[in-house]
């Protein structure tokens, strides 16, 4: 693992010396957005939402970039989509706008240069991600923001917030439509330092109690089974082990700005 860790530094520390291009990339991009977690255990992708973005980037050379994107997403799942019977009987179901501020580095397998026969190349990217949310349901035509209603039971100052930050890594292509434009698609996931995204996390709070306290709504809310005697108190309701995650994937329009460099003139 040591060696390993020693030759990717090495390779990055390396590709610091290309100088062969510098410069700025400005554009955008439009796509899908998914979302996995308690509401979607089965790696579903059958309710994509909008997604789309805008980005800087900075091209230190033909190797290492740095980006920066505002990123926006609609991230939605229901129960009543599960092949598992026990998650078809709990019959949850949110949806959520998230927006996110992104900052990654990428690293491009092959030299990528505008305007030169190296106008394409794969690329990983890795970094953060801060971003909000609020997971909302609909009961009885009406829509409700879930956090509001603490359908876990929490206790006053105990509810998940609403602002969270994410691990971002992810897979892309660029390639050039000609010296100033191009086409990148990419694939990148975040994975989230909350398990609320969708409202679900751990188990039933007393049903009773939640009504009393927080109003007949709450608890319609929490427990959306129709079954009596589901959503007994800890009976659970999701699962806290793992936090939930979610996806982009797009394809966007760069404009470059930068200029290409002379290799410096050996001195032998």
């Amino acid at each position: 693992m040591n060696k390993f860790i020693l030759s990717i530094s090495l390779a990055l520390l390396l590709s610091f010396q290309l100088s062969a291009q510098k410069g700025w990339e400005l554009g955008g991009w439009l796509g899908a957005s998914y979302y996995l977690g308690d509401l979607n255990t089965e790696f579903r992708l059958n309710r994509p939402g909008l997604a789309g973005g805008l980005m800087a980037r900075y091209n230190f050379n033909t190797r290492i970039c740095n980006s920066t994107s505002i990123n926006y997403g609609r991230l939605r799942a229901r129960d009543e989509d599960s092949t598992n019977s026990v998650e078809k009987m709990r019959n949850l179901s949110f949806y959520t706008d998230v927006f996110d501020l992104t900052s990654t580095m990428e690293f491009n397998f092959f030299n990528y240069v505008h305007g030169t026969d190296e106008w394409y190349t794969p690329y990983v990217l890795g970094g953060f991600s801060v971003f909000s949310y609020n997971p909302k349901a609909k009961l009885n035509d009406e829509t409700y923001s879930l956090r509001d209603f603490t359908t876990e039971g929490q206790l006053d100052g105990e509810s998940y917030g609403l602002f969270h930050a994410a691990f971002t890594v992810g897979i892309g292509i660029k390639w050039d439509i000609n010296e100033d434009w191009s086409f990148n698609v990419h694939l990148g996931s975040r994975k989230v330092f909350t398990d609320y995204l969708d409202d679900v996390s751990t188990s039933y709070p007393d049903q009773n109690n939640l009504a009393l306290t927080q109003g007949p709504i709450a608890a319609q809310l929490s427990d959306r089974s129709g079954i009596d005697g589901f959503a007994t108190q800890g009976r659970q309701r999701g699962d806290s082990k793992e936090n939930d995650s979610y996806h982009f994937i797009g394809i966007g329009l760069m404009r470059y700005f930068g200029t290409l460099e002379c290799p410096p003139i050996s001195r032998f």
